[in-house]
């Protein structure tokens, strides 16, 4: 039997509900992607071009670092990585997840949430720091997602 990790990083909760869905479904070991230094209300003020999250996801190199390791990442096949979508892509957050990994060999499927943008580029930028892995293109869902739905859209990927 394959094993599965539902892997997220969850700004304001949102993004954590329908991991917690995703994994009940799939039957899914869980693991959030916390920043070490949690992100405030002021750092998460898009519309402030100085606010920790502009500067970090204006500089593509940015890789901020996060409070735990996921462990023996070798013992799954198939991961899910669940985002909510910043400036029509993964938060750099998820960046630093996908480099500090050997993915190769492993599927790795992004979803993510949004008040309205699609995952734009960000399988692609996936696939560019996972190269050994597949990363597919992923979905965007709204919190209200039920897990019969997330089941059949992950059942594809197991």
């Amino acid at each position: 039997m394959a094993r599965i990790l539902v892997a997220y990083f969850s700004a304001s909760g949102v993004t954590a509900k329908v991991a917690e869905k995703l994994a009940k479904a799939i039957d899914a070991d869980l693991y959030e992607i916390a920043p070490a230094v949690p992100y405030t209300k002021t750092d998460l003020n898009w519309m402030d071009k100085k606010s920790r999250s502009s500067v970090e996801m204006n500089d593509r190199s940015c890789r901020p670092t996060i409070a735990t390791t996921v462990e023996n990442m070798a013992q799954y096949d198939t991961v899910f990585v669940g985002f909510p979508i910043w400036w029509y892509r993964e938060p750099s957050i998820i960046d630093t997840f996908m480099e500090a990994y050997d993915l190769t060999g492993k599927t790795v499927v992004p979803f993510a949430t949004s008040g309205g943008s699609g995952l734009g580029d960000s399988y692609k930028n996936m696939q560019a720091l996972a190269p050994g892995a597949k990363v597919y293109d992923g979905e965007k869902f709204s919190q209200t997602v039920s897990e019969k739905t997330l089941k059949e859209w992950a059942d594809k990927y197991i």
